[in-house]
């Protein structure tokens, strides 16, 4: 771990695996009434749940190459399809509602990452990757932008920004005003105020994840501390709300997301390629409906 000290880490903490040997992991989710967490196998097509007795099980399969998921103020899960460009929600039946598919006629390319505020609007991005056969189906674009997204609690669609490059993960500030975007390619975190449903103001460039090891701007949180931690280069980085690196925590692998986890919330459970780890911290993170 590097950078300035800053007690994140628990004392003594470690690095510990959780699971293993499995694809390309992604889009963690925790339940904290079953102290369970559910997460995507991109490349294998399927969303996992981890049981609190450490039992892997299949939640849903074919996923469609799910990637990013979350859950909506009602608790239900929300999930991105890499393969079907739609953005979908479960319902209590376990059937699956389809919330978003395309924009003015056309497919979305591949919403990645998805985040509700407490309004009851779900915010996504909708970068590429997806349309490469390496995290879904090889199929030509049809938009020609990748963009951020709100779906209004009304449930119409609002295409709130369509000038990134491949916008990746997404959180909600402390004050349910600020949403903060990973612009993957372009290795810099942008931040907005929230003027309303699908209507975002520019803040610029919030944070530029730099370094030389392995790693982009990919998951993006914030602690109940109001830090903003970000996969990147090395690991994941954690930035104070001024935008200071405070830390970069190491992992075997390169992480794609995170989330908070633990009776206390200060579990940070990681997925990486092709595992999940969890690292202790000190302070916790932040509770649904904003932790994933």
């Amino acid at each position: 771990m590097t950078g300035i000290s800053s007690n994140i880490v628990a004392p003594g903490a470690t690095v510990e695996l959780v699971v293993g040997g499995l694809q390309f992991t992604e889009g963690p989710v925790w339940y904290h009434e079953t102290g369970s967490l559910v997460f995507s196998d991109i490349r294998g097509n399927v969303i996992y749940r981890l049981e609190a007795d450490g039992k892997l099980g299949v939640y849903r399969k074919p996923s469609n190459f799910a990637n990013g998921s979350t859950r909506d103020c009602q608790g239900r899960l929300v999930s991105c399809e890499h393969g079907t460009s739609r953005i979908v929600r479960e319902e209590a039946d376990g059937t699956l509602s389809v919330l978003a598919s395309h924009w003015q006629q056309h497919e979305l390319n591949s919403p990645n990452d998805v985040i509700a505020d407490c309004t009851g609007a779900i915010w996504f991005t909708d970068p590429v990757y997806g349309r490469l056969a390496e995290y879904g189906i090889e199929r030509p674009q049809q938009l020609g932008f990748q963009g951020v997204y709100c779906i209004a609690p009304d449930g119409q669609l609002h295409l709130a920004a369509d000038d990134f490059d491949q916008p990746n993960g997404l959180c909600i500030g402390e004050n349910g005003k600020t949403l903060y975007v990973s612009d993957t390619r372009r290795f810099h975190i942008r931040h907005f105020n929230i003027a309303g449903p699908g209507k975002l103001e520019d803040n610029g460039i919030f944070a530029v994840t730099s370094g030389q090891d392995n790693g982009c701007p990919d998951g993006l949180k914030l602690d109940a501390s109001g830090r903003v931690f970000s996969c990147g280069p090395g690991g994941i980085q954690v930035f104070s709300s001024d935008a200071e690196l405070l830390e970069t925590l190491a992992f075997p692998e390169e992480a794609t997301n995170f989330t908070w986890g633990g009776s206390d919330l200060c579990t940070l459970f990681v997925t990486a390629q092709t595992s999940v780890y969890r690292l202790k911290l000190s302070r916790p993170g932040r509770a649904w409906p904003f932790a994933s």
